[in-house]
């Protein structure tokens, strides 16, 4: 049975709820405090006004009760049409109450949870009684006190992090802040400055890695993430399992190797958090890089299989509870020791770090491994020397050791080459006397279609010798612009695409994408790789790619390591431009056999190798001088004008190792040498030491993260630490 509701008996129910709203939001209307990833992209003024919305909408609220009462008192005035507009307009009041209500409610409890975290640390806290100061003391040790006091006086609400750790604008609880939160004031009486919450503690009775066989405990930490980055990392970690084990078996019954301490490892990729992460997640399942994810998941089994306790996180907000990061917007240190030993993340997680751990940053800096592709220079490292000698670019000025930049392919020895692991070259169901015949077909380096633009004639002459196929993504509903001559394929999985392989003759280069994993693993699976040869070379003078990396290599080809360290039978370098150079190299490539072939470097072994090796031999966090690798592998050379270290030392079968620097950083080497020098001056400069013939100048460095195999210059004649390779792997 329905019943129609009157008029004025609809009206005395919408304001009795109305009424009954107000009143529940005018009671929890507070000035809500902003949480850690909203705070951290507002600016104050979106602050204050979204502290009023919910004023606002009370107001808002209160308005159209009392229009429900007027029309309540004129009854003979109402219309259907009057009431049925100020129902709608309150159901959409209605709804956005709920949604800031529901706000307010949660932000209530996570003050509480903040209250009762920090209660500690109010305890500490000096307690004053009324009309009681605190004096600005006068200590020479602590010279930036008065000035640190000045500033959170006037700024102590520009971030919650000050009052999370008690400071209420008082000088009293500043100076307390100040004293035992950062370090900018002398400790109060019964205190001591060590005693600092987030300073490291030393490990009491550390465990040892011992190697493992088994890859399970990594793989099974990223079950639960529907994230397309991350389940490609899980499926190659997976897939490559055995070969791992069995890596490390193999290794650890080989020759004595130091027994490394087990480490706590994070790895950060911050190119798959936040804003940058989302639009990377949308690359990956449409020919978006994938040589970075390869490098991700090598290492976190590398480390794995080393003993070591490795997490994985792709959270900006796990970040911060990982790492202990005070609530706010970064501006305090972090509540607690870092619990890592090492992190490995990457320039972008580099700057998420940054705004996670304040003034604590620059104390754990030691302890970060950057994954960087295609490598920093140590002139483009140092902040102050790279803006003032223009080698300030988006990336670099981090000021960190130069080693601790990692790369994937070996650039320059003054970065540390990590590397990935190349793909097996035999199935498991194929026999392996099958394994190295070849279809006569070509597979094109290229998943998007603007990597092929202008190079039409150069794939055609290919196609009149070989079946060229491609795996190019193809948009729903998008025509493709690929000559008619190549079989598309699509994008592929990752078992499907080396498949392929498995049958190919020859990877074709296109030019670009530069310096990925492909290739090596093409060679690997029995393929020749054809890539385009750069004149002139690629720098970043003529490439948009280049432009702002912070390097100043040259590069002669798509891949350099593949053209120098490689090379014939297996890689072959034309000019894509010069049909018959094309035609030639197709020809020779036809009528040789190649077997399959991986680099020591890129096997498990070699990457585990190189891996314990740094983890047992880096440490950043001393202050001494480097010991490793030791003096006695010290062979030093002068190089030619314009020449730089690596070249230098190359030329010798050596490879240049920027720890030994500070042995050759010193006037007896310039009289060891039997240089006449006029002056002998000290500065900051990345081509020193050096010897200048025109005026016989010799030049010492004044600042070792300057020093660097990699600068070159017309005019200086470098001074080069060199050593013979510590392994098979390739020399650098």
């Amino acid at each position: 049975m329905r019943v129609a509701l009157r008029h004025r008996s609809g009206c005395l129910l919408l304001c009795l709820g109305l009424s009954l709203v107000t009143l529940l939001l005018q009671s929890l209307w507070v000035p809500p405090e902003p949480t850690a990833d909203e705070a951290a992209g507002r600016s104050p003024e979106e602050q204050s006004q979204h502290s009023l919305r919910l004023h606002r909408l009370a107001l808002r609220l209160e308005a159209l009760s009392t229009q429900v009462q007027r029309l309540s008192s004129q009854r003979d005035d109402v219309n259907r049409k009057d009431l049925s507009f100020l129902l709608h307009r309150f159901r959409q009041d209605q709804r956005g109450l709920a949604h800031l209500v529901e706000r307010e409610l949660q932000r209530v409890s996570q003050k509480l949870d903040q209250l009762s975290r920090h209660h500690h640390h109010q305890a500490d806290a000096p307690h004053k009684g009324p009309g009681e100061t605190c004096e600005v003391p006068k200590d020479p040790a602590y010279p930036v006190c008065a000035e640190k006091v000045q500033f959170l006086q006037a700024l102590w609400q520009s971030d919650p992090c000050y009052a999370f750790y008690g400071v209420d604008g008082s000088t009293c609880s500043i100076l307390t802040y100040l004293s035992q939160i950062e370090n900018f004031c002398p400790p109060h009486i019964g205190r001591n400055y060590s005693a600092l919450p987030w300073h490291p503690k030393t490990h009491s009775n550390p465990k040892k890695a011992d190697i493992r066989d088994t890859l399970r405990p990594l793989y099974e930490g990223m079950s639960n993430s529907s994230s397309p980055a991350i389940r490609f990392v899980r499926s190659r970690v997976e897939r490559m399992s055995e070969r791992w084990e069995q890596a490390g078996q193999r290794w650890k019954q080989g020759s004595n190797k130091t027994v490394s301490s087990q480490m706590k490892v994070l790895l950060f990729p911050g190119a798959l958090a936040g804003g940058v992460g989302q639009r990377f997640e949308a690359m990956v399942d449409r020919g978006g890089p994938l040589g970075e994810l390869v490098q991700w998941a090598d290492l976190g089994a590398c480390l794995t299989i080393l003993g070591h306790d490795v997490t994985i996180s792709t959270s900006q907000r796990q970040l911060r509870s990982l790492i202990g990061a005070a609530p706010g917007r970064g501006s305090c240190p972090i509540q607690r020791p870092l619990t890592f030993d090492l992190i490995y993340t990457d320039y972008h997680g580099l700057a998420h770090l940054q705004g996670a751990m304040g003034l604590s940053f620059q104390h754990y800096q030691c302890r970060f491994r950057i994954l960087d592709s295609f490598g920093t220079e140590p002139a483009f490292n140092l902040g102050t020397y790279a803006r003032s000698h223009g080698y300030k670019t988006q990336w670099g000025s981090w000021s960190l050791r130069s080693l601790q930049y990692m790369t994937m392919f070996p650039h320059t020895p003054d970065n540390s080459f990590l590397g990935f692991v190349s793909e097996e070259a035999v199935r498991d169901d194929e026999p392996k006397s099958e394994s190295y015949k070849k279809d006569k077909i070509a597979v094109v380096y290229g998943k998007q279609e603007y990597m092929w633009q202008g190079k039409s004639e150069y794939l055609e002459v290919i196609s009149e010798e070989l079946e060229t196929h491609a795996t190019v993504y193809r948009p729903p509903g998008h025509t493709s612009s690929l000559p008619s001559f190549i079989r598309n394929h699509g994008l592929l999985s990752q078992e499907d695409f080396l498949r392929l392989l498995h049958r190919t003759k020859v990877f074709v280069g296109l030019g670009f994408p530069y310096e990925g994993p492909a290739p090596i693993e093409a060679i690997a699976l029995g393929c020749v790789f054809l890539q385009p040869r750069f004149d002139p070379p690629h720098s970043s003078e003529n490439s948009d790619f280049y432009k702002g990396k912070p390097t100043t290599r040259q590069i002669t080809s798509q891949h350099p390591y593949a053209e120098q360290f490689i090379g014939k039978p297996y890689v072959w370098t034309v000019d894509v431009t010069n049909r018959t150079d094309v035609q030639l190299a197709l020809r020779s490539i036809l009528s040789t056999e190649v077997k399959p072939f991986t680099p020591q470097e890129f096997t498990c072994v070699g990457m585990l190798e190189r891996l314990h090796g740094y983890i047992t031999h880096q440490n950043f966090c001393s202050k001494s001088v480097p010991t490793w690798p030791p003096e006695r592998d010290l062979r030093g050379h002068l190089g030619p004008l314009g020449e730089s270290c690596v070249s230098v030392c190359q030329r010798s079968s050596l490879q240049c190792e920027p720890a030994l620097f500070h042995h050759l950083n010193t006037p007896a080497t310039f009289t060891r040498l039997g240089l006449d020098c006029s002056n002998t001056v000290q500065e900051v400069n990345h081509l020193f030491p050096s010897y200048n013939p025109w005026g016989r100048h010799c030049g010492l460095q004044q600042e070792p993260l300057l020093f660097s195999c990699a600068g070159s210059d017309p005019s200086h004649r470098r001074l080069c630490p060199c050593r013979a390779p510590p392994s098979a792997q390739v020399p650098i």
